[in-house]
């Protein structure tokens, strides 16, 4: 289907939807239709979006920023132009959004700038961040603490598997400096009231950042609702490319931070007495950018802006409803987390059964899930296991892939018991 096509905004068509990702209408294994549940870990890519990357490679591929020449004029329209798509996805300003290589770097490019900014006023003051963080949230926050002094908090997770919101209360205080909070889940695919999290951040004075890299294919993100200083999310979990990924942050608070990276594109003059540096967000974007990643993720947010977000809400509700009520049935299986207030991302262990077992019987018959600690190895202490099984789901998930995964799963427990 092309870039230009429609996707219906007064039903959610699945099938139509599905149509535009080539991939899944290949088999494994042979000739075993692939079921894909894997989604949370990285979404596949409609037609529209690898059209987009081949069509600037075949056309537009320059340098940006510098160039010259025509195809530079256009790799640095195109560029921008996705910088612009996705500060409109955000509800944000187009100086407000510096590209990246994804959740991981934007979380490290803000703990390493904003830390050297205040520097040793952090020794004696606090960072927050909850039990239910990614590595990626946990690593660069502890880093930054042992660089400097300051003490790390964690907001307690209760036995639901949702935030303690009473013990966020209580930990965040006049010496936080800093609140760094997941918006959805990897794991338990619980969603976080993060505008909650983000005003007792403010309340105390301290900055705030939101890990979106789960939320912004299931949730609308609009920065001045939730009210965060920061916002990071990857491409490629919401239908575009690898190695791209998103840092919001306001317009205010990016003016008052150093470079993350030195090198070109980002500097103003260089001398070898000293140099200069331009503003957000070229300062924080040095060298060579990834031109086809941002251009594949644009044209991502704008197939996914096509269709009617309650109808797909009302999918993936669907989705997520049927596939907690399929697992609760099964006997000796345990699901983390919350029944409601989630997502489509399901976690759950198996009495007797490893989870690394399980997903290798799930390949065999073509459904494809996650196994592991999912980066969230205090998670997984704190529910007193060492790995789960993970099924999540996406936009063209349909009520056939479900069907086989129950059908698949209760052959591999049938194998294995």
């Amino acid at each position: 289907m092309s870039s230009t096509s429609t996707i219906s905004s007064t039903a959610f068509d699945v099938y139509a939807v599905r149509a535009e990702f080539p991939i899944l209408s290949r088999t494994v294994h042979g000739d075993v239709p692939l079921v894909y549940l894997d989604n949370a870990a990285t979404a596949q890519k409609p037609q529209c979006v690898i059209d987009s990357i081949s069509r600037y490679y075949q056309y537009s591929n320059a340098n940006v920023h510098r160039g010259g020449h025509a195809l530079g004029a256009e790799a640095t329209a195109l560029y921008e132009d996705a910088r612009a798509t996705v500060a409109s996805f955000l509800g944000a300003e187009p100086n407000e959004i510096i590209f990246t290589r994804g959740t991981t770097e934007g979380i490290n490019l803000i703990a390493a700038s904003w830390s050297q900014m205040v520097g040793d006023s952090l020794r004696g003051r606090n960072i927050v961040i909850s039990g239910m963080e990614h590595h990626a949230n946990i690593v660069p926050w502890q880093m930054v603490c042992e660089r400097t002094g300051a003490e790390l908090r964690v907001i307690d997770v209760r036995d639901d598997g949702t935030l303690d919101l009473n013990h966020a209360r209580t930990i965040i205080d006049e010496a936080t400096a800093f609140v760094s909070i997941v918006h959805v889940s990897n794991t338990l695919g619980v969603t976080n009231d993060v505008r909650e999290i983000c005003s007792l951040a403010r309340a105390v004075g301290a900055r705030s950042l939101v890990d979106g890299a789960q939320a912004v294919v299931h949730h609308a993100t609009d920065m001045r609702h939730i009210g965060c200083d920061f916002y990071v999310f990857s491409g490629h979990k919401l239908y575009g490319p690898t190695g791209i990924g998103v840092v919001f942050g306001r317009a205010d608070v990016l003016a008052t931070m150093p470079p993350y990276q030195g090198g070109g594109a980002m500097i103003s003059t260089v001398t070898f007495e000293r140099s200069t540096y331009l503003d957000a967000p070229m300062r924080f974007e040095a060298g060579t950018p990834n031109m086809e990643g941002a251009i594949g993720l644009a044209e991502a947010i704008r197939w996914f802006k096509r269709i009617d977000p309650s109808a797909l809400r009302e999918h993936e509700a669907s989705l997520a409803k049927r596939m907690h009520a399929d697992l609760s049935s099964i006997d000796g299986l345990r699901i983390l987390g919350p029944t409601e207030s989630h997502v489509g991302i399901v976690s759950f262990v198996i009495d007797g059964i490893h989870a690394n077992d399980l997903g290798v019987l799930l390949d065999e018959q073509g459904v494809a899930i996650r196994v592991g600690h999912h980066c969230t190895m205090p998670l997984m202490k704190r529910f007193g296991v060492s790995s789960t099984a993970r099924a999540s789901t996406a936009a063209y998930t349909t009520s056939e892939d479900l069907d086989a995964f129950s059908t698949a799963l209760f052959r591999a427990i049938k194998l294995l018991r």
